[in-house]
């Protein structure tokens, strides 16, 4: 099974791109963030006629969920339950027995902000929902763009801002993890500077300055299942790319 992570930053825009990379890269599942369009401006009949199923729940300009599946995917969720919560953030299914969570976690604008308290009020609820999920289905995935960069290793050496790399979104990050998941990305040796998120400014992308905020974590009966964890950066050099790439595993 092939499970993928690509926040689009707008589908309207990127949706050549993303057609493109199903039909060469035939995932199982595609987990897209940032839709930026209401469920009424979905491109269903677009992604049905490249072969796959879509479930979503979309916002108009900004937020926004989605997976891609070519088989219909079983009991699905959107947003967390019990939190209150007008974004469009979560959706969540089940696909061969593997419950396959989608999220487009909050940016945080600045520590200490407004946006930054609803970002770490997120990540708790979060947890606290998967932890109830992983017991009613032991084999998960979370897939998304966390806006966290876990390690000093996951951002530029030049990285100034605080944002994506604070000690309590970073314990935010650990707290998933101690939920008894696993970053699938460090099972394996990966290149020096692995970022999945480059601006749009400055050559970002050609000087590589950049962050890993994209990620797969799944949980303990996966582990040995994962035989394959890579960031794929050709869509990044496309015209009028996103400022992701996709992330990508496999499992056995």
């Amino acid at each position: 099974m092939k499970i993928a992570t690509w926040n689009v930053n707008s589908l309207k825009v990127r949706l050549p791109h993303v057609l493109d990379w199903l039909a060469a890269h035939q995932p199982d599942a595609l987990c897209l963030q940032e839709l930026k369009c209401e469920n009424k401006g979905f491109p269903l009949a677009e992604i049905e006629a490249a072969g796959y199923h879509a479930v979503f729940n979309g916002q108009k300009t900004y937020n926004g969920v989605a997976i891609l599946t070519k088989e219909p995917l079983a009991d699905v969720v959107y947003d967390i339950p019990g939190f209150a919560d007008e974004q469009k953030r979560i959706i969540a299914g089940t696909l061969d027995g593997v419950r396959i969570v989608c999220g487009y976690f909050p940016n945080g604008q600045a520590v200490g902000s407004e946006k930054f308290a609803y970002k770490m009020a997120w990540l708790e609820a979060l947890t606290g929902w998967l932890k109830s999920e992983l017991q009613s289905t032991p084999k998960l995935v979370l897939a998304g763009d966390y806006n966290v960069a876990p390690e000093d290793r996951d951002a530029h050496p030049d990285w100034k801002d605080e944002i994506h790399v604070s000690v309590p979104e970073r314990d935010a990050f650990k707290a998933l993890i101690a939920l008894g998941l696993t970053d699938a990305f460090r099972l394996f040796e990966q290149p020096e500077r692995s970022f999945s998120w480059w601006d749009y400014r400055l050559m970002a992308f050609r000087r590589n300055f950049g962050l890993r905020i994209d990620h797969l974590l799944i949980s303990a009966p996966l582990v040995d299942k994962c035989s394959a964890c890579y960031t794929d950066k050709e869509p990044r050099k496309l015209e009028r790319p996103s400022d992701h790439t996709p992330v990508v595993i496999e499992l056995a």
